[in-house]
C-alpha cells in the first residue's frame, strides 16, 4: 500500500511532528522541540535507511546558541534565589522583608528566562512543507501565534512570571488585612502557578506528540518533567500560603516554604539540563 505523502501528529489544533515524503525519495521528520531548541530536522534518505539530521543555517544556529544559555542561566539563578529566600524563612532570620527582597531578585531572573524562552520560539527556524530543509526568518522581538503549541507554552510561561512579579511586589506592602493579603499577594501567586502548570502541560504535549508517555532517553522530556514537578511544588506552596481570615495565620507556613524551596530547586535543575539542549 502506498504510504501517505504527509502525516501530522499532535493534539487538538496543535501539530508537534510532521513526516513527509521527499521528492528525491526517502522521508523527512520535523519535530517542534527538536527544530526549535537544536535547529535539527531528521531525514531518512531511503526506506529503512539510517536516520540523519540536517541543521538549520548558521544564522539560526547562532541565534539558538546565544539565546539558550541566557534562558538556562536565568532559570538557574531564579531558582537558586527563590530557594535562598525560602531557606531564610525556614532556617535564617525569618525576616519577611529580607525573604521578599530575595524572592523579588529571583522573580526578575524568572522574567528574563520566560521572555528569552519566548524569543527562542518566535525566532526558531521553520520547516518548509515538502522539503527537507529548515529556513530562517527575520529577527523578531514578538509574535502572536496561538495555534503553535510551542509559542503558547512559552507565552504562558512568560505570563506566569509577570503575574508572579505582581505577587512579589505586593509582598512588600505592610499593614494588610487577611482579605487584602489573599487578594493582593495570594491570588496572583495562585494564578501564576496555574499558568506555569498549563505551560508545562503543553510542553509535555509537544515533547510526547499528544500521547502521554515516559521518554527517559529524551533530554527534552526530562527538562519538561523536572520543570513541571517544580510547578506542582509551587502550587502546593501557594495553596498552603492562604491566610485564614478568622485567625490571620497561614494554612501551613512550613509546607509553603518547603514547597517553594524544593520547587525552586527543580527549576534550577531544569536550567542546568537546558544548558545541554543546544544546537
Amino acid at each position: 500500500m502506498r504510504q501517505p505523502e504527509q502525516r501530522a501528529e499532535g493534539a487538538g489544533p496543535f501539530t508537534t511532528r510532521v513526516t513527509w515524503r521527499l521528492p528525491e525519495g526517502g522521508t523527512a521528520v520535523w519535530e517542534s522541540r527538536l527544530a526549535r531548541r537544536r535547529g535539527l530536522l531528521a531525514v531518512r534518505p531511503v526506506e529503512g535507511g539510517t536516520r540523519r539530521h540536517r541543521s538549520a543555517d548558521a544564522v539560526a544556529l547562532g541565534r539558538l546558541r546565544r539565546l539558550n544559555p541566557v534562558a538556562a542561566v536565568a532559570f538557574i539563578a531564579g531558582g537558586a534565589l527563590f530557594a535562598l529566600g525560602a531557606a531564610v524563612a525556614l532556617f535564617g532570620s525569618g525576616d519577611p522583608v529580607e525573604s521578599a527582597s530575595i524572592y523579588f531578585a529571583g522573580g526578575l531572573c524568572f522574567n528574563t528566562g520566560g521572555y528569552v524562552s519566548l524569543l527562542q520560539t518566535v525566532n526558531a527556524p521553520r520547516h518548509v512543507p515538502g522539503t527537507g530543509a529548515l529556513v530562517t526568518g527575520r529577527w523578531r522581538w514578538w509574535s502572536y501565534e496561538p495555534l503553535r503549541i510551542d509559542w503558547l507554552s512559552a507565552f504562558l510561561l512568560f505570563a506566569g512570571t509577570l503575574v508572579f512579579g505582581v505577587n512579589l511586589l505586593d509582598s512588600f506592602l505592610q499593614g494588610l488585612s487577611a482579605q487584602q493579603v489573599n487578594r493582593l499577594i495570594w491570588a496572583p501567586d495562585v494564578i501564576g502557578c496555574v499558568l506555569f502548570l498549563v505551560s508545562g502541560h503543553l510542553a509535555f504535549v509537544e515533547v510526547c506528540h499528544g500521547r502521554p508517555r515516559l521518554h527517559p532517553r529524551g533530554l527534552g522530556w526530562w527538562i519538561v518533567a523536572v520543570n513541571q514537578l517544580g510547578s506542582v511544588l509551587f502550587m502546593v506552596s501557594a495553596l498552603a500560603a492562604f491566610t485564614r481570615p478568622a485567625t490571620g495565620s497561614l494554612v501551613n507556613a512550613d509546607v509553603s516554604d518547603w514547597g517553594t524551596l524544593t520547587g525552586a530547586l527543580c527549576f534550577s535543575v531544569g536550567g542546568v539540563l537546558q544548558l545541554f539542549e543546544r544546537p
